[in-house]
């Protein structure tokens, strides 16, 4: 793992690919963020807001939006993610398909910044997560998704002619199996405490929990205690230690027998005794348990308003990106927020002590983060803003440690070939002829372009190292053999002479 090469509370300013590619690998600890959500709209902040003059347009096109450079980087080293891409633009159509064309090039570079125990958390909406969801199993792996958070974002919401779309979509994955996890709680709901915790006393609200364990014993624990005999109903005493020494803290209750320890906890007022019935129960406070285990759907968290809110389009809450943080990342570790918009992320994660980068394509980003900071947390004037890439002071690789090429070989000199150009240039030299089965195809459109020498043992990505394989030997050839192995093989089966 590589050092930072930036300095904390830097935001950069300008297209979020360029930073992002120029930052070391295995440098951040978690990305928390919020794209685009390929809404076919404009979205603008209100006039008067502290975000005013911010806006996006979020539309897309495949032949304004996706630059070549993009499709031959995803077909040619990630064709799981290009699988993903097309069948999203051939099931939804070509605005799609430019979409998760952007948003692929910048998760696999955000797979490569984050550490082995990273994770990333990608806010979106029923809009493409699915799609997203198919793009990010192709480049963190199916078996690193680890949930799919539903936020109820607003109370209700009227259809037309279907349910009433109030929620968002957060993708949550991890890098590896070495995620850094905080198991963290939500606070009860008021109607939960009501329903589980209905009893009150002097010391708050609780709920009656049984001071029995199943099966009957022969000892002290099997014997009655105030006219109430366990054994008569199958089960045994099973009095709660914890509650007893938190309740005696100066006293010695591990040589009191079972009964003793039972009159303790009744002289603490520990004990429910319910006003029909004569079975005694534990009193379990709500106030002494931390809360809800994080679940998947979120219900307790209500959109950014009051003094929170900016007027930024699509800001989010704090206490949302809060919990995201505090789960996923440890004081002093480095977040970032590649679509920082309004700085909900960086704003989180500095309350919480964690470092931070972030980057936005508004020229109001940094006022905005300035502001929040300050009535926040009262940080004052510590923000560096830059539109400069930091300089690698790691390896300089592209890829990710297990996809890096053994051996460097420099491209020859000239122009580099679109994957369109090298394609046409080998049907002109070769003909509709499958170079590792040697058929002769009526239509070209059966031939793919892959490398003669794999990428990962050192092949260049240019025309010298171009051929034309048919579909079934492509899949053969990427899955088993070289060139030369495969046309071994096909000779073998006896497809080829």
């Amino acid at each position: 793992m590589a050092d930072p090469n930036w300095q904390n509370r830097t935001l950069f300013h300008g297209d979020n690919l360029a930073f992002l590619r120029a930052m070391n690998s295995e440098s951040v600890d978690l990305i928390a963020t919020d794209p685009p959500f390929n809404k076919g709209r404009d979205f603008h902040a209100t006039p008067d807001s502290l975000a005013a003059g911010a806006r996006f347009q979020d539309r897309w096109s495949w032949e304004r939006d996706v630059h070549q450079e993009w499709v031959d980087e995803i077909a040619d080293d990630h064709p799981n993610v290009m699988t993903a891409i097309s069948g999203a633009r051939t099931s939804y159509g070509d605005d799609m398909g430019a979409f998760l064309c952007f948003m692929a090039v910048r998760l696999l570079a955000m797979h490569r910044v984050l550490k082995p125990t990273g994770s990333i958390y990608l806010h979106c909406d029923p809009t493409a997560s699915h799609y997203l969801k198919a793009v990010m199993d192709a480049i963190f792996g199916c078996e690193n998704f680890r949930s799919e958070i539903i936020w109820k974002r607003t109370g209700s919401h009227g259809g037309a002619s279907r349910w009433g779309p109030i929620h968002d979509t957060i993708l949550f994955a991890a890098k590896s199996r070495k995620q850094t996890w905080n198991r963290t709680f939500q606070p009860y709901s008021e109607d939960y405490l009501r329903s589980h915790y209905s009893h009150k006393d002097r010391r708050g609200r609780y709920q009656p929990v049984s001071l029995t364990g199943t099966g009957t014993r022969t000892g002290e624990s099997g014997q009655p205690w105030r006219g109430v005999d366990p054994t008569a109903v199958g089960r045994h005493w099973a009095v709660p230690s914890a509650a007893l020494q938190a309740a005696f803290p100066d006293r010695d209750v591990d040589g009191l027998t079972t009964q003793q320890r039972l009159d303790l906890l009744d002289e603490a007022g520990l004990i429910h005794w319910p006003p029909k019935g004569r079975v005694p129960r534990q009193k379990r406070y709500a106030h002494e348990n931390p809360g809800v285990p994080l679940q998947d759907i979120v219900t307790d968290i209500n959109p950014a308003g009051g003094g929170e809110r900016k007027g930024y389009p699509t800001q989010k809450p704090l206490a949302l990106y809060e919990r995201m943080i505090l789960a996923s990342s440890n004081e002093g570790d480095v977040v970032c927020d590649p679509f920082a918009g309004c700085a909900t992320t960086l704003v989180a994660a500095e309350k919480l002590g964690r470092q931070w980068v972030g980057m936005d394509i508004w020229e109001g980003a940094h006022r905005i983060v300035v502001e929040r900071l300050r009535d926040t947390v009262g940080l004052l004037g510590e923000v560096t803003f830059t539109g400069e890439p930091p300089a690698r002071t790691d390896d300089g690789e592209t890829a990710a440690p297990f996809l890096r090429v053994k051996q460097r070989v420099r491209e020859p000199e000239g122009p580099r070939w679109t994957r369109a150009a090298m394609y046409e240039h080998l049907l002109e030299q070769h003909g509709a002829v499958c170079q590792g089965c040697d058929r002769t195809f009526d239509d070209p459109r059966y031939l793919e372009l892959d490398h003669n020498t794999p990428r990962s043992d050192g092949g260049l990505n240019h025309i010298s190292n171009r051929i034309l394989l048919c579909g079934p030997c492509n899949r053969l050839k990427s899955n088993t053999f070289t060139l030369s192995g495969l046309r071994r093989e096909n000779k073998k089966r006896g497809y080829m002479r």
